[in-house]
């Protein structure tokens, strides 16, 4: 039988206990504030329990596992299990701990217990590096959110366009799924580079030409349910932006098909003086990569539409 193993990775904060709380407790945030996190799906959320499927990069992997969460506000903790772990883990649970110090600042503590699939020291080494890895990064993303000097609120914002399909769901999806042609059917990409590495999950990395005629190149982890939905984490995002995630997702709805694009990002406002100008205000940056990012996956819907009802 394998032996339990116990983490524990620990900073220091300058922020409330609450604040961090909070942001950790909005699970549907991680994609744009933790780098490892690539989607999260909800099974079943309650304010004493949830149920996720998560999707997260693992040793340079996308893979994905279902979890448990008990909130614990009054105590400002959060205890998980993983429902069904995959190697190169038996088991996993976990909890995540805010502790207020004395001086006004937090000590979050990150606990992971694990049994490992097997007790090879290829296996417990290979687990101790995605942990000494993946945790570090999301308190260090902590502490660099809650440090910027703005309410977490401002930075951290989500939005949704919503697009009627005459007809051709699936093959609405089809048009976003075949991110390769993209070159080729939108106007505002120059160029693509499409990767499947594993069933299911796609690694894009795509130029994007912007309003003002200039370029950035952008990377990003997709994972796709087949004729549903995409979802996808941006892996290298251009100045303004801290972290961006987005899905998209098919479906007939009570008035007829519709497909919907919904951004969540994280914004970096030390950019937004060097990106927009001087002057510019962190309200001014929110409606900037709301109508750039919200234009973008307008055009590529419109155009997916005009494909699937014959007009392109």
């Amino acid at each position: 039988m394998t032996n339990p193993h116990r983490t524990e990775h620990t900073l220091t904060v300058s922020a409330s206990p609450r604040t961090l709380y909070d942001l950790v407790a909005d699970v549907t945030l991680w994609p744009a504030v933790f780098g490892p996190t690539v989607y999260v799906r909800h099974f079943e959320r309650t304010p004493r329990q949830e149920r996720f499927q998560l999707w997260a990069v693992v040793n340079d992997q996308v893979t994905s596992w279902i979890s448990r969460r008990t909130p614990h506000p009054e105590e400002l903790r959060i205890t998980f299990r993983q429902e069904h772990s995959r190697p190169p883990f038996a088991s996993m649970s976990g909890e995540w701990i805010f502790q207020e110090l004395p001086d006004g600042r937090c000590r979050i503590v990150l606990v992971h217990d694990f049994v490992p699939a097997d007790d090879s020291p290829r296996t417990l080494a290979a687990i101790k590096a995605a942990l000494d890895r993946n945790s570090p990064e999301e308190l260090g993303a902590l502490a660099r959110l809650s440090g910027l000097g703005h309410p977490l609120s401002e930075l951290v914002f989500s939005f949704t366009d919503v697009l009627p399909l005459r007809a051709g769901v699936a093959e609405a999806y089809d048009f976003v799924h075949r991110a390769d042609l993209w070159a080729e059917r939108l106007p505002h990409v120059a160029g693509v580079r499409l990767g499947e590495p594993s069933p299911g999950v796609q690694e894009l990395e795509m130029e994007t030409v912007t309003a003002d005629g200039s370029t950035h190149t952008t990377r990003s982890f997709r994972v796709c349910q087949d004729g549903e939905w995409i979802a996808y984490k941006q892996l290298r995002m251009p100045r303004l932006l801290l972290g961006h995630s987005g899905l998209w997702t098919f479906s007939d709805g009570d008035e007829g098909p519709v497909a919907t694009a919904r951004h969540t990002v994280a914004l970096n406002p030390d950019a937004v003086t060097e990106v927009l100008g001087a002057g510019s205000t962190l309200e001014d940056a929110r409606a900037y990569i709301r109508e750039a990012l919200g234009n973008n996956s307008r055009t590529t819907l419109s155009y997916a539409a005009a494909a699937v009802e014959g007009t392109h």
